[in-house]
């Protein structure tokens, strides 16, 4: 099969692409994305979003739903990477009553109370291959069965899945189907990390802040200049959803009528190392250096286990990144890790990460 990429929608196609509903930005960026959606949403396609962590992925596939022919019928999300895989798997698929210990009575899965409209599949990376192997089915033949069942169901259903990771690296290191991948992949919409659209955080944070005036019962209606600066110069490692948070902090603790520098935490400010987010693999070297580079500030002069500490620095950062990834579930993590679960759960102890 070839390795090529199955082609994303023009984006250079003449059609406009004004901004959608719940979507904020005016930025370069985003009016691909708006033109994209608009396109996509037309189609009865399978759509793969592919972005970091809290760059609003959900709120393109709700706009691709509302905005198309299934806009009437349900919209329904499913988080993979949230359940384990006989959870997640009657979750998707539903289960008749004596499946398995627990399942008292039938229920409906996911895929069916989707039927008519679209099924929003978050996290499809952190699925098994073995899920992966009923996801490729529903795709191609529009057909499952419940967990426990014989009988055939068919539905009419659209799929958009996301993922945070490249899933073209997951294939060819063998942890997602290449069939899957490339009959998801049918259309790709990028959505650009926040970092990546600086000139969309002032409106971001008009948004933000007449949200939480109003469901915080507040007057924050200003922004310092000085603020607004720290925001923009600031790399936004957990993305919108991470100005998200501090904006509401910031409409919450404000004593007058303007968001301004002390209202923000140190991180953005400049006053602590940033947060080491989502890397990229362009991004390694500088993310190994930068963690070296604190190791050896924190170790000292006079330290005769360097090597150590710094590997002992890389190795808590890379297992609380992947717990985050896999919500908290040791099995995930240790998996994603290649450890078993019981080394994991030593380390999580060792660095204090238990939590």
């Amino acid at each position: 099969m070839s390795r090529s990429h199955p082609s994303s929608l023009a984006s250079d196609a003449n059609e406009t692409g004004p901004p959608i509903p719940n979507l904020i930005g005016s930025g370069p960026a985003m009016e691909k994305i708006y033109r994209l959606t608009r396109q996509v949403a037309r189609s009865n396609a399978s759509v793969l979003l592919l972005g970091e962590t809290g760059t609003g992925k959900e709120l393109i596939a709700k706009a691709i739903h509302r905005l198309s022919p299934r806009g009437s019928g349900p919209f329904v999300r499913v988080n993979c990477g949230a359940l384990a895989e006989n959870l997640l798997e009657s979750e998707l698929f539903g289960h008749v009553r004596g499946a398995f210990t627990g399942a008292i009575e039938n229920r409906t899965g996911r895929f069916e109370a989707a039927h008519t409209g679209t099924v929003f599949l978050d996290e499809i990376n952190s699925t098994t291959p073995k899920l992966q192997v009923k996801l490729l089915r529903v795709l191609q033949e529009h057909e499952f069965e419940r967990v426990g069942d014989t009988q055939t169901i068919r539905v009419d259903t659209r799929v958009v899945a996301a993922s945070n990771r490249d899933l073209m690296e997951e294939t060819e290191t063998g942890r997602f189907r290449e069939d899957l991948y490339y009959r998801l992949n049918v259309i790709t919409i990028h959505i650009p990390p926040l970092r990546e659209r600086r000139e969309d955080i002032p409106l971001l944070v008009g948004h933000f802040l007449k949200i939480y005036n109003e469901q915080d019962f507040r007057h924050v209606p200003h922004v310092r200049s000085d603020a607004m600066q720290a925001l923009v110069e600031y790399d936004w490692p957990g993305n919108v959803r991470e100005l998200q948070n501090y904006i509401e902090r910031a409409v919450v603790l404000a004593p007058g009528d303007e968001l301004t520098p002390d209202l923000l935490p140190d991180v953005v400010l400049g006053r602590k190392p940033r947060r080491l987010g989502r890397h990229r693999a362009a991004d390694l070297p500088a993310l190994a250096a930068e963690l070296v580079e604190q190791g050896i500030e924190a170790a000292g002069p006079q330290a005769d286990n360097l090597h150590s500490m710094i590997v002992n620095r890389v190795e808590r950062e890379l297992i609380a990144q992947v717990m985050t990834q896999a919500d908290g579930v040791q099995i995930k993590a240790a998996d994603r890790l290649g450890i078993n679960r019981n080394t994991l759960h030593k380390k999580l102890k060792e660095y204090g990460l238990e939590k």
